[in-house]
């Protein structure tokens, strides 16, 4: 489940780098690469048609993440498997699509950040974010991020600082909840927590932090071990891990040397100085015991804590420490997070109590002063009939009954004021009762009115996205016209080529019945006139003129016309074999010319 959920962490970005149009759908033609893509680098048999089998009832266009969710988790993340893969190779792929949108390097070359540096402190940011999306650092674990790569370059920083700080970016953590990654990497770029440090340092420092965070790197360095089997002491890079102890020819790590694997049952012990060796500790396996010499004392201790803490790990079944303290840390902050929101619960209730008691107050004020209005008003009714007693003493009997007539009258207005107090608290409480639920209908209503809202602006995205994808189906129409007329174009093109063709070739062959012409023609030039032969009448062609034999022809000419400058005009019986040996051997004797031929003959051309 945890390798599932950073594998979903980084397919988030490359999902929404192709996202060109944030509408939170991708075509499937782009999804056909990812899967292609996620398929290789995670080692997967590939299924081409599967993502078309699934979506073959969805032919609306692009896809959404929720609809390429299901997929994703068939058809490639419930295949994978751990060590099956090379992760850092998938992170690479997902950060080369979503750095090319997101990712804007100073083009300057001011920014403090190269790519590699940008691409490891990204795959931090994912370990690190929260499991919700869109994704963010808290302000907690950019903190402690930022001390891990300070404190990497030997840099301290204050607490008053790490505030002041993250004080900048406060606006911002407030509105989302912590940092996105683009913002985190510009609080790098920008250089504002860095004290000018160089470039170098700063990559040296992320790429530690990397290693001990992204590949479980509990410590690493140079070490003395002694052979197996020679007995001799070699130096060694040492890679501490929590399942195993590499070491390797030099701290380039291209050349591993040996692995030490660890587990439950291993222990590290330390060692006495002996054969010139100093700072000795021995790890010792179930089938063999390690020995190893550090340079100081402070190292041995530190690789002693570092290799117990591994095998402390493997007891208790943990694959990475850095996971485990990441949980940990999460789960206190979820602590805080419940204390803090009890206790606010706990100062609204007060502050209610509060206020409770105070209304309470006023209307116990409210009915003592209604109270003494009514006793002044008795005391003066009193007083008035204690003056009419007075002047009518006579009546005093009558006044009298009528005095205790009225005490008793009093007495029953007493009582009624009581029950009337009674009654208008019974009725204050019933109307604080209505006031709430009018304030909870009221409160009903907005949600109401809100979810009204909501459902209209959500008819008119759906008739805007109505309205786009038929404007594409227009488009792609006017697209599919103009490529049918340029395949006509192509077509007729094409027909004009072959005419072409046609003509270069009738044109060669004229021009084939040429050269055997002019070949006929040079080939009656290349044989000796002599007085009554004609010439002969052959074909042949360039290809088989040999200049060597037309130089013995020549030669063979002036030796003829030498002796007919002397008389002798018969030829010589070997003559027909001469010719026969400047013809090449296989041709017919030259027929003798006349004399009318040899001037109708033209010229030779030279």
């Amino acid at each position: 489940m945890a390798l599932r959920k950073e594998l979903l962490k980084s397919i988030w970005y490359a999902f929404t780098a192709l996202d060109v149009e944030k509408s939170g759908k991708v075509s499937k033609s782009q999804l056909k690469v990812l899967s292609h893509n996620l398929y290789t680098v995670l080692h997967i048999p590939h299924d081409p048609v599967a993502l078309e089998e699934h979506f073959r009832d969805d032919d609306d266009g692009p896809v959404s993440s929720q609809g390429y969710m299901p997929y994703l988790n068939k058809y490639i993340l419930d295949k994978v498997e751990e060590g099956a893969f090379v992760k850092e190779h998938f992170d690479e792929l997902c950060w080369t699509l979503t750095a090319k949108k997101n990712y804007r390097a100073d083009s300057n070359g001011n920014s403090m950040l190269s790519n590699q540096d940008a691409f490891r402190l990204w795959c931090l940011f994912n370990f690190l974010s929260e499991d919700k999306y869109p994704l963010i650092m808290v302000p907690d674990e950019v903190e402690y991020l930022l001390k891990k790569v300070l404190s990497s370059m030997s840099l301290e920083v204050s607490l008053g600082e790490l505030e002041e700080l993250l004080a900048q970016e406060a606006q911002v953590a407030q509105t989302t909840g912590g940092l996105s990654v683009w913002q985190f990497l510009e609080l790098f770029n920008s250089g504002r927590c860095l004290r000018g440090v160089g470039r170098d340092t700063l990559s040296m420092a992320i790429h530690e932090v990397y290693q001990e965070l992204i590949q479980d790197v509990l410590k690493q360095g140079y070490l003395w071990k002694r052979g197996h089997l020679r007995r001799n002491w070699t130096e060694r890079w040492f890679q501490l891990q929590p399942s195993c102890l590499c070491y390797f020819g030099s701290e380039e790590c291209k050349e591993k040397r040996g692995i030490i694997p660890l587990d439950a049952h291993c222990c590290v012990e330390v060692l006495p100085d002996r054969d010139g060796k100093r700072c000795m500790f021995c790890v010792k396996t179930a089938t063999r015991t390690y020995e190893m010499s550090a340079s100081d004392t402070r190292q041995r201790q530190e690789w002693t804590a570092a290799i117990q803490m591994a095998i402390r790990l493997q007891a208790e079944g943990k694959k990475s420490l850095h996971k485990d303290l990441k949980q940990k840390r999460r789960e206190q902050r979820e602590q805080r997070e419940r204390r803090r929101a009890a206790k606010e619960e706990e100062l609204l209730r007060l502050q209610q109590l509060q206020e409770e008691k105070e209304r309470k107050l006023q209307e116990l004020e409210l009915l003592q002063e209604a109270l003494e209005g009514q006793l002044r008003e008795a005391e003066q009714a009193r007083a008035s009939m204690q003056a009419e007693m007075e002047l009518k003493e006579e009546e005093a009997a009558r006044q009298r009954q009528r005095i205790k007539e009225l005490e008793e009258m009093q007495q029953r207005l007493q009582e009624a004021l009581q029950l009337e107090v009674k009654a208008r608290r019974d009725e204050e409480s019933v109307r604080l009762a209505q006031t709430r639920l009018l304030e909870e209908e009221e409160e009903k209503l907005k949600q109401l009115m809100q979810l009204k809202e909501e459902q209209e602006r959500y008819i008119e995205r759906a008739q805007q996205e109505k309205e786009e994808l038929q404007q594409e189906m227009a488009q792609q129409s006017r697209s599919l016209q103009q490529a049918q007329q340029q395949l006509e174009e192509v077509r007729q093109n094409r027909q004009r080529a072959d005419e072409d063709v046609e003509a270069a070739q009738r044109k060669l062959r004229q021009a084939s019945t040429n050269v055997k012409h002019w070949n006929v023609q040079m080939n009656r030039l290349m044989h000796p006139i002599e007085p009554g032969d004609k010439r002969p009448v052959t074909s042949s062609s360039f290809t088989g003129f040999q200049p060597p034999l037309l130089a013995r022809r020549d030669s063979s000419l002036k030796r003829l016309t030498r002796w007919g400058s002397q008389g002798n005009r018969t030829p010589s019986p070997n003559s027909n074999e001469q010719q026969k040996s400047l013809n090449g051997g296989d041709e017919a004797p030259v027929p003798a010319s006349t004399p009318q031929e040899d001037k109708l003959d033209p010229a030779p051309e030279n």
